[in-house]
């Protein structure tokens, strides 16, 4: 993927904010990735960054707008992905 202007099959910048393990893996609270539209093309993302975050996004839950959503769904421009892992108490 040469494009750096977010053209290329789709790619374009995409909001990601990482929560307790997930931010420990990544070394980064938030940031911005060059995705594709679906879920799982940002998680792709963000693995290809933080190659530390492969096991963390294997047992995550994904939210967008507040909603747990799969790695299929479409994700519209302007919206911020949330990665949260298990994690234990309540």
């Amino acid at each position: 993927m040469t494009a750096t202007d977010g053209s290329h099959r789709g790619m374009r910048p995409v909001t990601l904010r990482y929560w307790a393990g997930a931010r420990a893996a990544a070394g980064v609270t938030e940031e911005t990735v060059e995705a594709g539209p679906l879920v799982g093309d940002i998680l792709e993302a963000a693995v290809a960054a933080h190659p530390g975050l492969r096991d963390v996004v294997a047992v995550c839950s994904v939210l967008v707008d507040g909603r747990s959503v799969g790695r299929d769904v479409r994700v519209g421009d302007d919206k911020v992905v949330e990665v949260l892992p298990p994690f234990a108490g309540g």
